[in-house]
Protein backbone atom coordinates (compact mmCIF):
# COMPACT_ATOMS: atom_id res chain seq x y z
CA UNK A 1 0.00 0.00 0.00
CA UNK A 2 2.71 2.51 0.99
CA UNK A 3 4.75 2.13 -2.19
CA UNK A 4 1.66 2.07 -4.39
CA UNK A 5 0.50 5.44 -3.06
CA UNK A 6 4.04 6.82 -3.20
CA UNK A 7 4.39 5.91 -6.88
CA UNK A 8 1.02 7.46 -7.74
CA UNK A 9 2.11 10.71 -6.09
CA UNK A 10 5.43 10.77 -7.94
CA UNK A 11 4.16 9.70 -11.37
CA UNK A 12 0.62 11.13 -11.41
CA UNK A 13 0.82 14.08 -8.99
CA UNK A 14 -1.82 12.22 -7.01
CA UNK A 15 -3.50 13.87 -3.99
CA UNK A 16 -4.15 11.30 -1.31
CA UNK A 17 -7.52 11.06 0.43
CA UNK A 18 -8.23 11.37 4.12
CA UNK A 19 -8.95 7.65 4.28
CA UNK A 20 -5.59 6.82 2.71
CA UNK A 21 -3.80 9.16 5.12
CA UNK A 22 -5.46 7.47 8.10
CA UNK A 23 -4.44 4.07 6.73
CA UNK A 24 -0.83 5.25 6.29
CA UNK A 25 -0.67 6.08 10.00
CA UNK A 26 -1.29 2.42 10.74
CA UNK A 27 1.70 1.25 8.73
CA UNK A 28 5.11 0.36 10.25
CA UNK A 29 7.24 3.45 10.88
CA UNK A 30 10.33 2.12 9.13
CA UNK A 31 8.50 1.52 5.84
CA UNK A 32 6.49 4.73 6.10
CA UNK A 33 9.54 6.89 6.85
CA UNK A 34 11.53 5.34 3.99
CA UNK A 35 8.77 6.06 1.49
CA UNK A 36 8.26 9.60 2.82
CA UNK A 37 11.96 10.29 2.41
CA UNK A 38 11.81 9.00 -1.16
CA UNK A 39 8.88 11.34 -1.79
CA UNK A 40 10.95 14.22 -0.46
CA UNK A 41 13.79 13.37 -2.82
CA UNK A 42 11.46 13.04 -5.80
CA UNK A 43 9.04 15.93 -5.24
CA UNK A 44 10.41 18.54 -2.84
CA UNK A 45 13.12 21.18 -3.32
CA UNK A 46 16.62 19.68 -3.41
CA UNK A 47 17.98 22.17 -0.90
CA UNK A 48 16.88 22.70 2.66
CA UNK A 49 15.58 25.93 4.13
CA UNK A 50 17.03 27.30 7.39
CA UNK A 51 15.24 30.10 9.19
CA UNK A 52 15.48 31.81 12.57
CA UNK A 53 13.11 33.97 14.55
CA UNK A 54 13.46 37.08 16.67
CA UNK A 55 11.01 37.57 19.52
CA UNK A 56 10.12 41.14 18.62
CA UNK A 57 7.45 41.61 21.29
CA UNK A 58 6.92 39.09 24.07
CA UNK A 59 4.30 38.28 26.68
CA UNK A 60 1.12 39.95 27.97
CA UNK A 61 -1.00 38.37 25.23
CA UNK A 62 -4.74 38.65 25.72
CA UNK A 63 -5.50 35.43 23.85
CA UNK A 64 -6.16 32.20 25.76
CA UNK A 65 -4.30 29.62 23.64
CA UNK A 66 -3.87 26.76 26.08
CA UNK A 67 -0.36 25.84 24.95
CA UNK A 68 1.20 29.29 25.17
CA UNK A 69 3.44 30.65 27.92
CA UNK A 70 2.88 34.21 26.67
CA UNK A 71 -0.85 34.28 27.41
CA UNK A 72 -1.83 36.68 30.20
CA UNK A 73 -4.51 34.16 31.16
CA UNK A 74 -1.89 31.76 32.59
CA UNK A 75 0.72 32.12 35.31
CA UNK A 76 4.01 31.09 33.72
CA UNK A 77 7.65 32.10 34.01
CA UNK A 78 7.51 33.95 30.69
CA UNK A 79 8.88 37.49 30.87
CA UNK A 80 7.61 40.32 28.69
CA UNK A 81 9.34 42.96 26.61
CA UNK A 82 8.01 45.73 24.34
CA UNK A 83 8.34 46.04 20.57
CA UNK A 84 11.92 45.70 19.41
CA UNK A 85 13.74 48.68 17.89
CA UNK A 86 15.67 48.45 14.61
CA UNK A 87 19.03 49.02 16.34
CA UNK A 88 18.37 45.98 18.54
CA UNK A 89 17.20 43.75 15.68
CA UNK A 90 20.12 44.47 13.32
CA UNK A 91 22.86 42.68 15.34
CA UNK A 92 20.72 39.52 15.54
CA UNK A 93 20.17 39.65 11.78
CA UNK A 94 23.89 39.98 11.07
CA UNK A 95 24.58 37.01 13.34
CA UNK A 96 21.95 35.00 11.44
CA UNK A 97 23.72 35.71 8.15
CA UNK A 98 27.04 34.59 9.63
CA UNK A 99 25.36 31.32 10.63
CA UNK A 100 24.05 30.71 7.08
CA UNK A 101 20.43 31.38 7.99
CA UNK A 102 18.55 32.22 4.82
CA UNK A 103 15.28 33.46 6.30
CA UNK A 104 14.47 35.49 9.39
CA UNK A 105 11.15 36.40 10.98
CA UNK A 106 10.14 38.98 13.54
CA UNK A 107 7.51 37.42 15.82
CA UNK A 108 5.20 39.43 18.06
CA UNK A 109 2.84 38.31 20.81
CA UNK A 110 -0.81 39.30 20.88
CA UNK A 111 -3.79 38.77 18.62
CA UNK A 112 -2.39 41.28 16.13
CA UNK A 113 -0.05 44.23 15.66
CA UNK A 114 -1.31 47.73 14.98
CA UNK A 115 -0.66 51.44 15.37
CA UNK A 116 2.75 52.67 16.39
CA UNK A 117 4.05 49.15 17.04
CA UNK A 118 3.13 48.04 13.53
CA UNK A 119 4.86 51.12 12.13
CA UNK A 120 7.92 50.20 14.20
CA UNK A 121 7.88 46.70 12.70
CA UNK A 122 7.79 48.17 9.20
CA UNK A 123 10.79 50.35 10.06
CA UNK A 124 12.63 47.28 11.34
CA UNK A 125 12.13 45.42 8.07
CA UNK A 126 13.28 48.38 6.00
CA UNK A 127 16.40 48.85 8.13
CA UNK A 128 17.22 45.14 8.07
CA UNK A 129 17.09 45.08 4.26
CA UNK A 130 19.23 48.18 4.02
CA UNK A 131 21.93 47.13 6.49
CA UNK A 132 22.17 43.50 5.38
CA UNK A 133 22.15 44.30 1.64
CA UNK A 134 19.22 41.97 1.08
CA UNK A 135 21.14 38.91 2.31
CA UNK A 136 18.14 37.68 4.31
CA UNK A 137 14.69 36.73 3.10
CA UNK A 138 12.32 38.44 5.50
CA UNK A 139 9.29 36.77 7.04
CA UNK A 140 6.75 38.27 9.44
CA UNK A 141 4.59 36.82 12.20
CA UNK A 142 2.27 39.45 13.65
CA UNK A 143 -0.97 37.58 14.28
CA UNK A 144 -4.35 38.49 12.84
CA UNK A 145 -3.87 41.62 10.74
CA UNK A 146 -5.68 43.20 7.80
CA UNK A 147 -5.12 42.94 4.07
CA UNK A 148 -3.97 46.57 4.05
CA UNK A 149 -1.30 45.77 6.64
CA UNK A 150 -0.18 42.77 4.59
CA UNK A 151 0.34 45.09 1.62
CA UNK A 152 2.46 47.40 3.80
CA UNK A 153 4.58 44.46 4.94
CA UNK A 154 5.22 43.44 1.34
CA UNK A 155 6.15 47.01 0.43
CA UNK A 156 8.62 47.02 3.36
CA UNK A 157 10.40 43.97 1.95
CA UNK A 158 8.67 41.04 3.64
CA UNK A 159 8.29 38.05 1.32
CA UNK A 160 6.50 35.50 3.54
CA UNK A 161 3.88 35.70 6.29
CA UNK A 162 3.81 33.17 9.11
CA UNK A 163 0.47 32.32 10.69
CA UNK A 164 -0.18 28.82 11.99
CA UNK A 165 -3.58 27.16 11.64
CA UNK A 166 -2.42 25.27 14.79
CA UNK A 167 -4.86 22.32 14.66
CA UNK A 168 -8.00 21.08 12.92
CA UNK A 169 -11.17 23.12 12.62
CA UNK A 170 -12.90 20.53 14.78
CA UNK A 171 -10.37 20.77 17.63
CA UNK A 172 -9.53 24.47 17.52
CA UNK A 173 -12.15 25.61 20.06
CA UNK A 174 -10.69 23.13 22.56
CA UNK A 175 -7.40 25.08 22.34
CA UNK A 176 -8.50 28.71 21.97
CA UNK A 177 -11.78 30.62 22.36
CA UNK A 178 -10.67 34.27 22.15
CA UNK A 179 -10.44 34.11 18.37
CA UNK A 180 -11.68 31.59 15.82
CA UNK A 181 -10.30 29.12 13.34
CA UNK A 182 -11.95 31.21 10.62
CA UNK A 183 -10.00 34.27 11.81
CA UNK A 184 -6.76 32.38 11.15
CA UNK A 185 -7.84 31.17 7.73
CA UNK A 186 -8.93 34.67 6.72
CA UNK A 187 -5.55 36.05 7.81
CA UNK A 188 -3.75 33.59 5.55
CA UNK A 189 -6.03 34.51 2.65
CA UNK A 190 -5.32 38.21 3.23
CA UNK A 191 -1.58 37.53 3.09
CA UNK A 192 -1.93 35.55 -0.13
CA UNK A 193 -4.09 38.28 -1.66
CA UNK A 194 -1.33 40.78 -0.88
CA UNK A 195 1.16 38.64 -2.78
CA UNK A 196 3.00 37.17 0.21
CA UNK A 197 4.15 33.57 0.46
CA UNK A 198 2.75 31.63 3.41
CA UNK A 199 4.32 29.72 6.28
CA UNK A 200 1.60 27.88 8.19
CA UNK A 201 1.54 24.69 10.20
CA UNK A 202 0.58 23.69 13.70
CA UNK A 203 1.32 21.96 16.96
CA UNK A 204 0.97 18.23 17.51
CA UNK A 205 0.57 16.60 20.89
CA UNK A 206 -2.13 18.90 22.33
CA UNK A 207 -4.58 16.07 22.87
CA UNK A 208 -5.86 16.05 19.30
CA UNK A 209 -6.62 12.86 17.37
CA UNK A 210 -4.74 11.53 14.37
CA UNK A 211 -7.75 12.55 12.29
CA UNK A 212 -7.36 16.12 13.57
CA UNK A 213 -3.76 16.15 12.37
CA UNK A 214 -4.75 14.90 8.96
CA UNK A 215 -7.50 17.52 8.73
CA UNK A 216 -4.90 20.16 9.63
CA UNK A 217 -2.52 18.97 6.92
CA UNK A 218 -5.25 18.85 4.29
CA UNK A 219 -6.40 22.36 5.16
CA UNK A 220 -2.82 23.58 4.71
CA UNK A 221 -2.52 21.68 1.44
CA UNK A 222 -5.72 23.32 0.14
CA UNK A 223 -4.37 26.76 1.11
CA UNK A 224 -1.30 26.07 -1.08
CA UNK A 225 1.15 26.95 1.66
CA UNK A 226 4.86 26.99 0.81
CA UNK A 227 6.31 26.25 4.27
CA UNK A 228 4.76 24.01 6.93
CA UNK A 229 6.27 24.22 10.43
CA UNK A 230 5.56 21.18 12.60
CA UNK A 231 5.82 21.91 16.33
CA UNK A 232 5.81 19.14 18.93
CA UNK A 233 4.21 20.41 22.11
CA UNK A 234 6.56 21.04 24.99
CA UNK A 235 4.10 21.28 27.91
CA UNK A 236 4.84 24.50 29.79
CA UNK A 237 4.22 24.78 33.54
CA UNK A 238 1.37 27.14 34.30
CA UNK A 239 -0.54 26.51 31.06
CA UNK A 240 -3.66 24.31 30.92
CA UNK A 241 -1.69 21.70 28.96
CA UNK A 242 1.17 21.49 31.47
CA UNK A 243 0.35 17.91 32.50
CA UNK A 244 -0.56 16.49 29.11
CA UNK A 245 1.31 13.33 28.18
CA UNK A 246 3.96 13.91 25.54
CA UNK A 247 3.54 12.02 22.28
CA UNK A 248 6.09 9.34 21.47
CA UNK A 249 8.93 9.76 19.03
CA UNK A 250 7.30 7.16 16.75
CA UNK A 251 4.03 9.07 16.65
CA UNK A 252 5.79 12.33 15.88
CA UNK A 253 7.81 10.77 13.05
CA UNK A 254 4.71 9.09 11.61
CA UNK A 255 2.97 12.47 11.63
CA UNK A 256 5.83 14.07 9.69
CA UNK A 257 5.90 11.17 7.24
CA UNK A 258 2.16 11.32 6.55
CA UNK A 259 2.38 15.10 6.17
CA UNK A 260 4.93 14.45 3.40
CA UNK A 261 2.45 12.13 1.66
CA UNK A 262 -0.22 14.82 1.90
CA UNK A 263 2.11 17.66 0.88
CA UNK A 264 4.84 16.12 -1.31
CA UNK A 265 6.37 19.36 -2.63
CA UNK A 266 6.27 21.72 0.37
CA UNK A 267 8.96 22.62 2.86
CA UNK A 268 8.01 20.62 5.94
CA UNK A 269 9.84 22.52 8.63
CA UNK A 270 10.91 21.00 11.96
CA UNK A 271 10.18 23.60 14.62
CA UNK A 272 9.74 23.58 18.41
CA UNK A 273 10.10 20.18 20.05
CA UNK A 274 12.57 18.81 17.52
CA UNK A 275 15.16 18.07 20.21
CA UNK A 276 12.68 15.77 21.96
CA UNK A 277 13.17 13.34 19.05
CA UNK A 278 16.82 12.86 20.01
CA UNK A 279 19.95 13.47 17.92
CA UNK A 280 18.76 17.01 17.20
CA UNK A 281 15.76 15.65 15.29
CA UNK A 282 17.86 13.84 12.69
CA UNK A 283 15.25 11.11 12.15
CA UNK A 284 12.66 13.71 11.16
CA UNK A 285 14.75 14.45 8.05
CA UNK A 286 14.78 10.74 7.25
CA UNK A 287 10.98 10.72 7.59
CA UNK A 288 10.14 13.41 5.05
CA UNK A 289 11.06 16.74 6.67
CA UNK A 290 13.31 19.07 4.66
CA UNK A 291 13.57 22.37 6.54
CA UNK A 292 14.06 23.68 10.05
CA UNK A 293 13.96 26.62 12.40
CA UNK A 294 17.42 27.05 13.89
CA UNK A 295 18.20 28.69 17.21
CA UNK A 296 15.92 29.27 20.18
CA UNK A 297 12.15 29.57 19.91
CA UNK A 298 9.90 32.10 21.63
CA UNK A 299 9.77 30.56 25.10
CA UNK A 300 11.65 27.25 24.76
CA UNK A 301 15.24 26.35 23.98
CA UNK A 302 16.15 25.30 20.44
CA UNK A 303 19.30 24.05 18.76
CA UNK A 304 22.44 26.00 17.99
CA UNK A 305 23.09 27.02 14.41
CA UNK A 306 26.40 25.16 14.51
CA UNK A 307 24.89 21.79 15.41
CA UNK A 308 22.08 22.27 12.90
CA UNK A 309 24.46 23.07 10.04
CA UNK A 310 26.66 20.09 10.92
CA UNK A 311 23.63 17.80 10.92
CA UNK A 312 22.36 19.08 7.57
CA UNK A 313 25.81 18.64 6.04
CA UNK A 314 26.04 15.06 7.32
CA UNK A 315 22.60 14.35 5.83
CA UNK A 316 23.72 15.76 2.47
CA UNK A 317 21.16 18.57 2.52
CA UNK A 318 22.38 21.78 0.90
CA UNK A 319 21.04 25.15 2.06
CA UNK A 320 18.88 27.25 -0.24
CA UNK A 321 20.56 30.23 -1.85
CA UNK A 322 19.01 33.42 -3.17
Amino acid sequence: MINEIKEKIIKENYRITKEEALALFEQPLEELAKAANELRLACAPKTTSVCSIISARQGKCGENCKYCAQSAHWKTSCTSHPMIKPEDAIPQCKKAIENKVSRLSLVTSGVGLKGQEFDQALECYKEILKTTNGKLLLCASHGIISYEQMVQLKEAGVVRYHHNVETSKNYFSKICTTHTYEDRIETIRNAKKAGLEICSGGIIGMGETIEDRIDLAMTIRDLEVQSVPVNILNPIPGTPLENIEKISKEEALKTIAVFRFIMPSQFIRCAAGRKSLGENGRDAFLSGANALISGDFLTVEGSTNKEDLEMLEELGLGIEEF
